[in-house]
């Protein structure tokens, strides 16, 4: 497991990020009472991949999480427990993941080999993508903000999986932290697809160092005075 501070200068603020690869974590996965921190619901859900690699990626990130929560909030990692944050699109409960008063933060991503952990005081997002084909990333950037449209319009077509994926973990992990997800249109809020991220009112973004092949970021909350 690897680790990195992002998005801030603030210690008492200053998030952890974990990078996990999935290859060198999944055979611990299989080690007698390596599943125990779970829940019967978690266990259940890993049981029903049919890919061993979408089970393996699963029990990696999901253990992973229960221990660092556990060590976080000083409890046994089984008895971590999770529940939904209010959507700020609808209010219903079925925003982002939190812990019952949310002590700490917290967002997980993951995509082909790589698990991406982050923790912080404030509300947190995180997103790792592999770099997509330039045509996919020709398709889906249509759904981007219109500056972000501009700035991938002007990539030279080998530069362009690299620079989209940037732009869309920017956009994942600020949706996942302000809670919205794609309850929110993707073309709403500017994050960027140049060197340098946006800056979405009361939150900063930050590019994540990643795997050869992928692109990772993260979004945090710069202040705690809103949901």
């Amino acid at each position: 497991m690897t680790s990195a501070a992002a998005g801030t200068t603030d210690p008492a603020r200053a998030p952890v990020v974990h990078v996990l690869r999935v290859s060198e974590r999944a055979a611990e996965t299989r080690e007698a009472g390596a599943l125990a921190p779970l829940s019967d619901e978690e266990r259940d859900r890993a049981a029903r991949f049919v890919r061993p690699v979408d089970r393996d990626r699963y029990l990696v990130a999901h253990l992973a999480l229960r221990r660092e929560l556990g060590a976080l909030l000083g409890l046994d990692p089984a008895r971590v427990r999770f529940t939904r944050a209010d959507c700020p699109v609808c209010g219903e409960p079925h925003g982002r993941p939190s812990v019952p008063g949310d002590p700490v933060h917290f967002s997980l991503s993951h995509a082909g080999d790589v698990v991406l952990l982050g923790f912080a005081a404030v509300p947190i997002g995180v997103d790792v993508e592999r770099h997509p084909s330039v045509t996919t990333a020709t398709e889906t950037a249509r759904a981007l903000h219109p500056r972000e449209r501009e700035e991938l319009a002007a990539v030279p077509p080998d530069g362009l999986p690299a620079a989209f994926a940037r732009c869309w973990t920017r956009k994942e992990a600020y949706l996942k932290g302000t809670g919205a997800g794609f309850g929110e249109d993707p073309a709403v809020t500017y994050v960027g697809a140049l060197d340098r991220p946006g800056r979405p009112p009361g939150w900063r973004l930050a590019d994540l160092a990643a795997p050869p092949g992928y692109a990772a970021a993260s979004a945090l909350r710069e202040s705690d005075t809103n949901g």
